[in-house]
């Protein structure tokens, strides 16, 4: 760990998740010094499966991440300790985790790419913005990244490739390929894009269907933050843990000259470098920004157009739930390892919001027998219904775009969390162009319970949607400095020397988990600092788009 009386590195980065961990040890690849500062703690993988195991609440993926007073994150079971204030009119419940390896501990591994129509939205669809680039600019990137986590999927996703995977897929479970072989010919159910070993790889052992990745893989065989970190470690990279940064300092010209922390004693630390990266999630890194608020920069850091914290995005979902007409048994291998891809992109995104499907493989037992006890159940009767809702149930929810908008967004409560520092508040909304997609993917939804025999149909209550922990566009990156906070390499408009590597740097949101794309984007700003420090040039774009055909849907339901 780093001497907490001598902090200083050429590079100081606030957040030890997987995005500011793989940057991180690209940066100390060159001989640069690197600091990392994470406000949690560091854990391993054997205290967390042993608290999964130990926990009562065997569904909740948060119960072996406990909020520490010193470094707090948002907990909702068995009760919501309010650290996440909502101002709605919507709920958004993030759940995220503050310790070394980040939120991506219980990850389901999901390392899709954006497809191409993604990044330009405003000039295909005359909805959101545009990025600041284009798929081929970033599809090294995707690449770079997916031979350090060791990925693989189906190249039936819309997102053209330069090579091949760098893993192979991960065997299917029984019950999708039951659903693949049933839906074939109407919908296209393709294996996921994952970050999960289908072999050895890298010192970790292959997938062997533990069906806890969520919220833990007990072997390692999916790739993690924790890992990440290891990996920055054994590159040079210092880590100063427990170390919860809540200011950044300035000079006169706006260059950023340190940040400062307390450590669980409340002692207040410095630390100064040359350039700052703030990597902490969608929801941290814009609060920490508006902490730092002063008499120059009186709306907070890199922050003077009031745009930090604005363009809150995530991945809502609603799902139906029925009992298929054939015993398909959910419940060995990964959680979720099959899709339907081909509602990612088209014409319609004009219109309403564009959409993956996504199944479960969740094993039903414990959810089942919650509800049977609850209910009152017992004896053959609770026998004959629990295996019928394990051998029969099944589950496929909805991953819905969000536009941006700047009246979603994170900004600072007037209460004040454990260590005394303002909590971050949320201001959500569902708009009509999610909700008219939303309404598109339930036909899909009824058309999928039909062609698998299904019966007992039910849907997700109210049109309530659940949240994806996708946080995304609160440091949007542009081209426009009047509505984005930084430029195309996360570098702040207002600081020269201060970057941000973390999803939310994506201005939209597309239907795929944002973590590779974080993670990519991260790689391309590591590139670019390489770059402009000496080191070698970045990589050149790819040509990937050159006879590329979008996906097609097989089916359009009747309106």
């Amino acid at each position: 760990m780093a001497d907490s009386h001598k902090l200083s590195a050429d590079y100081v980065i606030v957040g030890a998740g997987i995005i500011g961990a793989m940057l991180a040890a690209k940066l100390a690849k060159t001989g640069a010094s690197v600091l990392m500062l994470e406000a949690g703690a560091h854990v391993t993988r054997g205290e967390i499966v042993g608290r999964f195991r130990n926990s009562p609440r065997r569904s909740d993926w948060m119960s072996p991440y406990p909020s520490l007073d010193t470094a707090p994150h948002p907990i909702y079971q068995p009760q919501d300790n309010n650290y996440l204030v909502q101002a709605g009119p919507y709920p958004y419940k993030a759940e995220y985790i503050r310790m070394v390896g980040g939120t991506s501990w219980h990850w389901a591994a999901h390392a899709w790419r954006n497809v191409p129509g993604d990044f330009k939205m405003k000039s295909l669809y005359g909805v959101g913005v545009d990025w600041p680039f284009d798929y081929d600019d970033l599809e090294p990137y995707y690449q770079e990244a997916e031979e350090i986590m060791g990925v693989g999927g189906s190249t039936h996703t819309g997102s053209p490739r330069s090579k091949p995977f760098p893993m192979g897929e991960v065997a299917m479970p029984y019950a999708m390929k039951r659903a693949q072989e049933r839906l074939a010919g109407t919908f296209e159910v393709v294996g996921n894009t994952v970050a999960r070993n289908s072999r050895n790889f890298d010192g970790r052992p292959p997938c062997c269907g533990n069906n806890s990745c969520q919220p833990i893989c007990p072997i390692d065989a999916q790739y993690h933050g924790g890992i990440a970190v290891q990996q920055a470690l054994a590159a040079g990279v210092k880590l100063q843990t427990r170390a919860n940064v809540f200011q950044l300092e300035h000079d006169a010209q706006g260059r950023i000259v340190a940040a400062n922390y307390y450590d669980p004693d409340k002692n207040v630390h410095r630390v100064t470098g040359k350039t700052f990266i703030v990597a902490s999630n969608g929801i941290e890194s814009p609060r920490l920004l508006l902490l730092s608020k002063n008499d120059k920069f009186k709306n907070g850091i890199a922050n003077d157009n009031d745009m930090v914290g604005r363009h809150l995005m995530d991945h809502p979902s609603t799902s139906l739930t029925f009992d298929a007409g054939e015993d398909v048994w959910l419940g060995r291998g990964p959680q979720s390892p099959v899709s339907i891809n081909a509602m990612r992109d088209g014409a319609f995104r004009s219109e309403y919001s564009a959409y993956r499907l996504d199944f479960t493989n969740i094993s039903r037992v414990d959810g089942a027998t919650t509800g049977l006890l609850k209910a009152g159940i017992y004896g053959k009767e609770f026998a004959e219904k629990l295996r019928h809702a394990a051998a029969r149930e099944m589950n496929v929810k909805s991953v819905l775009e969000v536009l941006p908008d700047p009246e979603r967004r994170i900004d600072l409560a007037d209460e004040k969390d454990s260590v005394g520092l303002p909590k971050p508040r949320a201001h959500y909304s569902i708009d009509d162009y999610t909700f008219r997609g939303h309404k598109r993917a339930q036909k899909d939804f009824a058309k999928i319970a039909e062609l698998m025999g299904g019966s007992n149909l039910r849907y997700t209550k109210d049109d309530s949607f659940a949240n994806n922990q996708h946080i995304c566009g609160t440091l949007s990156m542009g081209t426009d400095r009047k509505i984005s906070v930084c430029d195309e390499f996360g570098r702040a408009w207002d600081h020269e020397n201060l970057y941000f590597a973390s999803t939310g740097v994506l201005p939209t949101s597309s239907t795929c988990n944002s973590t590779l794309n974080g993670i990519a984007v991260a790689l391309r700003t590591g590139a670019h600092l390489i770059a402009a420090n000496g080191g070698p040039a970045m990589l050149p774009r790819s040509n990937t788009l050159a006879g590329f055909k979008p996906l097609q849907p097989l089916w359009t339901p009747a309106v």
